[in-house]
């Protein structure tokens, strides 16, 4: 097990090595940092210096390892528009994404498994059918007409949701703002986390089916009925158990697709978490901001795609057998 997270360790170190070097040549793709940070009322004399000061003019490879030396520093730079230091302003933002991407989560889990489970037990059925239907659909449908029909017969038509902001927020140990702690946050809560998870659940509900009727026709499920187990215990523990390798699996590769969904689900609906942030940005071109941001989700994409792979590993101990082996 220690040679299988090693391996997995190195694997995140050289990832986030490519991620820092695309997040460095980010900075100097979008526009002079001088002239964004003086503007045009800065002779060229004081910007020439400026440039000499902040090493704009060294190599591209010195500027790349002080780039690096001070990123495993946690300094990111310094926004140009906040005039902070660019990790606090993300990391003020993150506890708004987190929630809502935990929230996604938690309705993924808790609508995808059963249907995806009366889909493969019953799939002739006019249920399953029309569950099918309906993840067809989700799959086909942009996540930015998902939030406007939620918008609209949420907020608009029926009047039972707000259709953007975070609503009323408390600061719990001093440094996470949640909107758990009080309705109004859980109410501005709900239109975003659901278009955040219609857009992830259709997959799961159709990757959980497809695999339930699989294990489904297997010769210990057969057993497990001649022994004469309760349905549900067989539905739901035997069978939904040898489903999870797979789901796990493309649980991880999911990640980076819900981190860009985030993006757009926090602009639709004015959340103020790290994708609002970054689209934000982009549009006053903020250059340490986005290279800050691209760093912070990068490592988080990494972190996750680690725990999933330990997680893997323990389910399913041949592919800590195979890692040894290669």
């Amino acid at each position: 097990m220690l040679h299988f997270l090693f391996r997995r360790v190195i694997q995140a170190i050289i990832v986030m090595v490519v991620i820092s070097i695309i997040s460095f040549l980010v900075q100097g793709r979008l526009g002079d940092p001088v002239q964004q940070m003086v503007g045009q009322s800065v002779s060229l004399e004081d910007r020439e210096n400026l440039r000499e000061e902040l090493g704009l003019n060294d190599s591209l490879v010195d500027q790349y390892m002080r780039f690096a030396k001070n990123a495993i520093k946690g300094d990111l730079g310094v926004s140009y528009y906040y005039k902070e230091p660019a990790l606090e302003v993300i990391l003020r933002k993150v506890p708004a994404t987190l929630e809502l991407s935990f929230s996604a989560i938690v309705l993924i889990i808790v609508i995808s498994i059963p249907c995806g489970v009366i889909a493969a037990i019953r799939p002739k059925s006019l249920l399953s059918k029309a569950l099918m239907f309906f993840s067809s659909i989700g799959l086909s449908v942009p996540i930015f007409i998902i939030a406007i029909f939620l918008v609209y017969f949420f907020s608009v038509e029926w009047q039972i949701a707000p259709s953007f902001g975070r609503g009323e927020t408390e600061v719990i140990f001093s440094f996470w703002e949640t909107g758990f702690t009080s309705w109004d946050g859980l109410q501005h809560l709900f239109l975003p986390s659901l278009s955040l998870a219609l857009a992830l659940m259709p997959l799961f509900v159709r990757l959980i089916r497809s695999e339930m009727m699989e294990v489904l026709q297997s010769e210990y499920i057969k057993f497990a009925w001649a022994k004469g187990l309760s349905p549900m215990r067989i539905y739901f523990v035997h069978a939904l158990k040898n489903t999870l390798l797979p789901i796990i699996t493309v649980a991880g590769i999911q990640a980076g697709t819900l981190v860009a969904y985030t993006i757009l689900t926090e602009t639709i609906f004015q959340w103020p978490g790290m994708g609002f942030l970054f689209w934000d940005a982009i549009s006053r071109v903020d250059t340490p901001l986005i290279s800050a941001y691209l760093m912070v989700v990068g490592a988080m994409f990494v972190i996750t795609n680690t725990l999933v792979d330990l997680i893997y590993g323990l389910v399913n101990p041949t592919v800590r057998l195979s890692s040894h082996g290669l």
